[in-house]
């Protein structure tokens, strides 16, 4: 449905409450996907970015799901979108799948089973210094707001490679050891975060928010190979 929407490029673009985009695709695509887990797993709630929360309140497991993660790509035509589905088990996220249908890529792990990326298990790499370190990061006006956007910088440039691959799929390339660390905007909601933190963790890596909690709730996402993350997050603001 996703993949359909952005080929024939035949959606409206509107703006929610918190100013970001939003179209039919991404409402229709949660609908699809929530409709599907709904009838295989009744038992089990679901947590949408577009419809909010559904089924038993009192679930022990609850599907976490974001429709298209990176709408604003979507909506310019550019390729890196992705439908995010996690499970969450007592608030532990157990299970995730990265689906990225216009790259042709999809990532999938759960915990104790491994990471995998279309089909092959991944690892994070080896990379050790951060002057050998390839790094994204995603300035943005909440790193603006807690003195951040110096401290990016300076990474950006003591960093052997700096890029911004942005969304989802910086921290999928951290986990097939791609590049080594990735910093993502400050203001992700948990729909943004769930489905990352057991494919990096799988995967070897380290995923935490700024501060170093393992926090899917947080509004910020730091993954990196592990070796190199305590050295990113003291660069940080605290």
């Amino acid at each position: 449905m996703a993949l359909t929407g952005f080929r024939n490029r035949e959606f409206t673009v509107s703006r929610k409450a918190d100013n970001s985009e939003v179209t039919e695709i991404d409402r229709n695509t949660e609908t699809a996907i929530s409709s599907v887990l709904r009838g295989a797993f009744p038992d089990f709630g679901i947590y949408g970015e577009e419809h909010g929360i559904s089924g038993p309140t009192d679930a022990e497991y609850t599907w976490v799901i974001d429709p298209i993660d990176g709408t604003t790509n979507f909506v310019r035509g550019v390729p890196v979108w992705g439908s995010l589905i996690a499970l969450v088990h007592n608030d532990v996220p157990v299970l995730g799948v990265v689906s990225a249908p216009a790259l042709g890529m999809r990532w999938w792990a759960t915990v104790g089973e491994g990471a995998f990326f279309n089909g092959t298990r991944i690892y994070v790499s080896t990379v050790n210094e951060l002057s050998d370190a390839h790094v994204s990061t995603t300035p943005n006006a909440g790193w603006q707001k807690v003195g951040g956007l110096p401290a990016l910088q300076q990474l950006q440039v003591d960093a052997l490679r700096s890029r911004g691959f942005g969304d989802f799929w910086q921290h999928m390339l951290v986990a097939q050891g791609a590049i080594d660390i990735a910093i993502d905007a400050i203001g992700l909601a948990p729909y943004d975060n769930a489905a990352l933190y057991p494919i990096v963790q799988e995967a070897g890596g380290t995923i935490t928010d700024r501060f170093g909690n393992v926090d899917w709730r947080a509004n910020s996402s730091v993954s990196s190979n592990g070796l190199l993350h305590r050295t990113v997050l003291d660069r940080l603001p605290s």
